[in-house]
């Protein structure tokens, strides 16, 4: 009986701990509080890291081309707003050409969709891509941009195009999810 009982309640136990981890919905929660932003990443997802420039990188555990990065860049004028930086379809012209697919990369990117959206008191821009690699895999990025503190923070997530109609809804919802205060 006694057995019983302690088993009951390590699995509630256990049970608890995942609801404190777990946002709903297949989605983890991830906070840094050092350069201040957050964000939802799928389960099964880990972090990993490197050393591109990328402030933080995820990728899933079994399609690791699947990923999420947060990229950290100061602007020249650190009292400008997105706004003054362009537009959303300028703003995500210009990412294309140089992050996601610059000179000499091999890869091209088309920007598909570009809108703009207010969390809080910071104006964000969501950015939709079809991207071809150099090996003619198609991709498939979406990305939220928006300034905080003199930097411009990018949330970019990407997957293959193969696994876009699966993923797209749970990947909408990390970029959607994307927090910068």
């Amino acid at each position: 009986m006694f057995k019983r009982i302690l088993a009951i309640a390590l699995v509630c136990f256990s049970l608890s701990l995942t609801g404190c981890v777990s946002v709903g919905g297949g989605l983890n929660s991830f906070v840094d509080t050092a350069d201040g932003y957050e964000f939802v990443y799928p389960n099964g997802w880990v972090q990993v890291s490197v050393s591109n420039g990328a402030d933080t990188v995820f990728h899933d555990m079994i399609e690791q081309s699947e990923n999420i990065s947060v990229v950290i860049n100061p602007i020249s004028n650190p009292n400008q707003t997105l706004s003054e930086i362009g537009t959303p379809t300028e703003v995500g012209y210009t990412l294309s050409k140089k992050a996601i697919a610059p000179e000499g990369s091999g890869r091209t990117a088309e920007l598909i969709n570009a809108e703009s959206y207010e969390k809080g008191s910071n104006l964000y821009y969501w950015l939709e891509y079809a991207v071809e690699l150099p090996n003619q895999q198609k991709r498939h990025d979406f990305a939220s941009v928006t300034i905080s503190r003199g930097n411009l923070f990018t949330l970019n997530v990407s997957t293959t195009e193969k696994r876009w109609e699966k993923a797209q809804q749970l990947l909408k919802q990390v970029v959607q999810s994307f927090k910068v205060y």
